[in-house]
């Protein structure tokens, strides 16, 4: 079944009005019909069957029926990534929503080589991955922040997993809440003394190559989520 993301309390007998995007979608691409049925979901009440009441062009009703799947609990990961050239840029959200995490912090280092970031881009990609994975939350998408100006203020008691070109063999960090992924030309030496200096730091290495930043990104969550998953 077509599986939405809805922004609206979910129980039975919830009448539900899917935005216009949605309806068309409903309708004019997958060919839908009133009485057919579709998969919801709000990131708090789980996931739900709702049955199509009213669909035209561009509006949707639907009644939420039978409740699927309990909302749970799930993995507390960030990842802090450099934002990269558009189409890069784009598949480390998307991977990173399928993969779970639980809020994305684009954040700008001397070397960025991508001067601005759109974060309702951000936003559409992730929730359209995240009704492909069948996840039943949506990422948050904070605004980017200057690394050196995150890292001051960052909660010293989650503990940071840093990718590090060439940080020789380690230990994947116990219970790290956040990757960080640099840019494609690395960090500046500025930036690696800060990292140095944080004791809510540990570097994470992904391998003797020297990876894609998104390639890293990819790699980093899979570890980390791979660790998490197991300890829940």
């Amino acid at each position: 079944m077509p599986r939405l993301y809805i922004p609206a309390a979910l129980a039975p007998g919830t009448e539900i009005l899917p935005s216009s995007n949605q309806a068309h979608y409903l309708g004019s691409v997958m060919r839908l019909a009133p009485g057919d049925m579709v998969t919801v979901f709000n990131g708090l009440d789980g996931e739900w069957s709702a049955r199509i009441t009213d669909l035209k062009k561009n509006r949707a009703r639907l009644l939420a029926e039978t409740q699927l799947r309990p909302q749970v609990q799930e993995p507390d990961l960030w990842l802090v990534f450099a934002p990269l050239k558009r189409d890069a840029t784009d598949l480390v959200v998307q991977k990173a929503t399928e993969l779970g995490v639980s809020a994305l912090l684009p954040v700008f280092t001397a070397r960025t080589n991508a001067a601005r970031i759109n974060l309702d881009r951000m936003a559409a990609i992730a929730l359209e991955a995240a009704e492909q994975s069948e996840r039943l939350s949506l990422p948050e998408v904070r605004p980017p922040v200057a690394l050196l100006d995150l890292l001051a203020a960052w909660p010293t008691d989650r503990r940071l997993a840093a990718a590090m070109e060439r940080a020789g063999p380690a230990p994947i960090p116990e219970n790290a809440g956040a990757l960080l992924i640099g840019p494609e030309g690395g960090f500046a030496p500025a930036e690696l003394d800060a990292l140095a200096a944080a004791r809510f730091m540990s570097p994470l290495c992904l391998g003797p190559r020297i990876l894609r930043a998104e390639t890293a990104a990819i790699a980093g969550l899979a570890l980390l989520q791979g660790r998490l998953w197991s300890t829940n």
